[in-house]
């Protein structure tokens, strides 16, 4: 993570594709907050807290002028059965191509489990001012009460 974008730089503004087909990105959002919230794989335990944390805050972060975008590198198919399984509200966007917004962030990085080392997201929360820029960041996440937190972080900007 240390080639992140320093707080008060422009997010780069990278398309990612939707679980219907579509294309979403950060500029999409100009005119109000977004907390992009990265995350390692669909369906997994913690990723599961995580999406449904931010699926229950999801009409206080819209009442704080804040739009929520789920990121990972699952494809998209795979998010929309992640979301029907779990009734998410919060979107979902796949970000799958090398050179992808995860990469850019340095969110994409080296991770190693039980010795062996390997390319995983890093669970990180970017929270964008209504400008594009970054405003604050959460690097390596833990999920219990961070929806919450990124909830007031968002009212307070």
């Amino acid at each position: 993570m240390s080639d992140f974008p320093a707080t008060g730089d422009l997010l780069p503004d990278i398309a990612m594709e939707t679980p219907d087909g579509g294309t979403v990105k950060p500029s999409d959002f100009r005119g109000r907050k977004l907390v992009l919230f990265f995350y390692p794989k669909d369906d997994t335990p913690g990723c599961t807290n995580e999406a449904k944390d931010f699926s229950a805050l999801k009409g206080e972060f819209e009442a704080a002028g804040a739009a929520l975008l789920g990121v990972s590198k699952d494809p998209p198919a795979k998010h929309r059965k992640f979301i029907d399984k779990h009734g998410l509200t919060v979107p979902l966007a796949s970000d799958a191509e090398t050179g992808g917004l995860s990469d850019a962030l340095g969110v994409w990085a080296e991770k190693s489990m039980y010795g062996k080392t390997y390319m995983g997201m890093v669970r990180t929360t970017v929270l964008v001012d209504a400008e594009g820029r970054i405003a604050q960041v959460w690097p390596k996440v833990k999920v219990k009460g961070h929806a919450a937190e990124v909830l007031e972080a968002a009212k307070a900007l």
